[in-house]
């Protein structure tokens, strides 16, 4: 037989006292008995299993793959730890001429000190159903660990075309366990109650670390100090705590979810304005955030001859300065310019050089008086 048992023979420590004091791959259900399930694991380390795989190799046949398992005995019997060493092929029988069925496929323990089936084994079987028009599978024999449901359509033969495996015939039902204190794999057991305060399961449907509070599987707090994917979170885990929300931050309040706004960082600048012939430069303040918002107010006094402006404004332009790299724009601005005496209009181009293109009607730009230009713009 290629399913092996973990038990000791009859002779010496009984079989009931190795089960009972087992304490390797077993997730306890309670102090003295284990969740029956497959160890976890495959070659690669692609996928969370890969032992007791079923897959088929005929119209009406299977092949189940070598794999590890344990499964809890009834009572207080302890658990029968077994392994499948080698893939073995199985046959299922015929569908019935006018319905459907369901059958399972389990690893099953036989032990004659319980069962008095008169074997000390464990098999691979086929449990078959009861055909009916809406089919259910049957019940699972006492120290079994079922691994797949398997429709069989009705009249299904090798002649007929067999069982419909290309039409998911068949269901994965396995489920796992890990060693005590071990972080569980959930596979088709993410539902079931934990043992123990403190116990962990990784959710692979929920994306996430549970852990088991005494009552339920809670959310074990993650992305600590990162950020949880959309759609992962709908209440945090602790203030300050971080999600996307559809492309939004957003922040755990304590309370509630809030858009992030983050702080404001600010660049200032006071230097590398550079005055142009008949002017100087008297002062520059500039601020300018991180997201390329600027704003400029920069201070020029005329040094050459005074320039008065027609009764419409109008005056040849003027170059008066020329910002530094840091704070020339994109695209070209205009500014407001005042003296005290009077104002105008100024251009900022995206080389950082300012002009004055108008002053108010008749107006001067008398030497000895300073003149600040301001504008905000994004860079």
């Amino acid at each position: 037989m290629p399913v092996r048992t973990g038990w000791l023979q009859t002779t010496g420590q009984t079989r009931p006292h190795t089960r009972l004091t087992s304490n390797g791959a077993t997730t306890p259900a309670n102090p003295l008995s284990s969740r029956s399930g497959v160890l976890p694991g495959t070659v690669d380390g692609k996928y969370r299993v890969g032992g007791l795989w079923m897959g088929s190799s005929g119209p009406m046949t299977a092949t189940v793959y070598a794999g590890r398992a344990v499964i809890q005995g009834t009572g207080g019997g302890g658990d029968y730890p077994v392994a499948l060493d080698a893939d073995m092929t199985i046959t299922f029988g015929d569908g019935d001429p006018l319905n459907p069925r369901v059958d399972l496929v389990v690893i099953r323990v036989y032990d004659n000190d319980v069962d008095s089936s008169g074997k000390f084994e464990a098999a691979v079987e086929i449990i078959k159903g009861t055909p009916a028009a809406t089919p259910v599978a049957p019940a699972a024999p006492a120290r079994s660990l079922v691994l797949f449901s398997v429709l069989v359509r009705k009249g299904a033969s090798a002649g007929t075309g067999g069982i419909d495996w290309a039409g998911n015939a068949s269901t994965d039902l396995r489920q796992t366990i890990v060693a005590t204190g071990g972080i569980l794999p959930v596979y088709n057991n993410g539902a079931v109650p934990g043992s123990y305060p403190g116990q962990y399961q990784d959710n692979e449907n929920a994306h996430y670390l549970q852990r088991w509070d005494g009552t339920a599987w809670v959310g074990y707090p993650r992305e600590l100090g990162g950020v949880a994917p959309s759609g992962a979170l709908s209440t945090g885990s602790y203030t300050g705590q971080y999600r996307d929300n559809g492309g939004n931050l957003q922040r755990w309040t304590g309370s509630a979810w809030a858009n992030y706004q983050p702080p404001l960082e600010n660049e200032t600048v006071t230097t590398g304005a550079g005055a142009l012939p008949n002017w100087s430069v008297s002062s520059l303040f500039a601020r300018r955030t991180k997201s390329g918002l600027c704003s400029v107010s920069v201070t020029v006094t005329r040094t050459g001859p005074t320039v008065t402006a027609d009764n419409t404004g109008q005056i040849s332009d003027e170059s008066v300065c020329v910002l530094p790299v840091n704070l020339r724009p994109a695209i070209s601005f205009e500014a407001a310019a005042c003296d005290g005496f009077g104002n105008g209009g100024a251009y900022i181009s995206t080389n950082g050089q300012i002009d004055l293109r108008t002053w108010s009607p008749n107006g001067q730009l008398a030497a000895g008086r300073a003149i600040r230009i301001s504008a905000t713009y994004v860079l």
